[in-house]
């Protein structure tokens, strides 16, 4: 079944409201130290009973404050009550932080004014910054010289002579990188027109042995074909020889044999 939910509502009985009071009380004191070893927060609170009688805790890096009255056994929050009035160390911390921090609340309100002030002045001073710039720039060109005094004047043409020097170094240095960098190029042409040279000096020499050789191989060719052939008609030759060498014997045989026939027949 389950429980029913009591309303919260003044007590009216006396003795069961401090009853309440007393429960209640070290509840809410074991909450808050739980609070403060869990997540390593600095706890304070601070309780009046109806009578006036101050209960309270206090934590300050895990060194929690307990009421004298406590056993000897590790207290728990229940215990965690003070009679007295007086405040104890880390109550005193915590209550300073936090009157640190509400004074620092109000000043933060008036941070933002301070840093627009501070802005639009930076933002002034940078604007004053860029008109005289523009205005040096302006004059060195010959622009907006009227109410210059002559020792300004000079001092302008000194800069404008200065900043002329410095042109005429700086152009002198790339027209002699420039001259640098075409020797550079000279030089590697040249290079790369020996080494064509050669490399065609080579190619004649090749070409005009080649040339010297061809003769001599047309010749080798001529004399090996005349052998060639010669050998060929030799082999024909004899081989015509074979073939009459070889009718004439079988005509004297044919011969012979007609003289055999006749004489039998005669």
């Amino acid at each position: 079944m389950a429980r029913e939910r009591r309303p919260i509502r003044r007590i009216e009985n006396a003795a069961a409201r401090q009853v309440t009071f007393s429960k209640r009380r070290r509840g809410l004191f074991k909450k808050a130290e739980e609070l403060a070893v869990l997540c390593d927060a600095d706890v304070a609170l601070i309780v009046f009973s109806a009578t006036g009688k101050l209960s309270q805790f206090a934590s300050s890096r895990h060194a929690y404050y307990y009421s004298p009255s406590a056993s000897a056994a590790p207290p728990l929050a229940s215990d965690l009550s003070l009679a007295s009035a007086a405040v104890s160390d880390p109550m005193k911390d915590i209550i300073d932080k936090y009157s640190t921090h509400s004074k620092n609340l109000g000043k933060s309100d008036q941070q933002p004014s301070i840093d627009l002030n501070v802005e639009q002045s930076k933002y002034s001073s940078l604007n004053e910054q860029l008109a005289e710039a523009s205005r040096g720039l302006r004059q060195m060109r010959g622009e907006e010289l009227e109410g210059l005094r002559v020792e300004e004047l000079h001092q302008m043409e000194r800069k404008l002579e200065a900043g002329l020097h410095r042109v005429l170094r700086t152009k002198d240095q790339l027209f002699m990188q420039q001259i640098s960098e075409l020797q550079q190029k000279r030089v590697r042409f040249r290079e790369a027109l020996g080494d064509a040279l050669r490399q065609g000096t080579q190619l004649e020499d090749d070409n005009r042995l080649l040339k010297e050789q061809v003769p001599q191989v047309i010749s080798a060719g001529a004399a090996g074909v005349a052998a060639e052939t010669e050998n060929v008609l030799t082999e024909d030759g004899q081989s015509s020889e074979s073939v009459m060498t070889a009718l004439h014997s079988g005509s004297s045989h044919d011969n012979d044999d007609g003289s055999d026939i006749s004489l039998k027949l005669s």
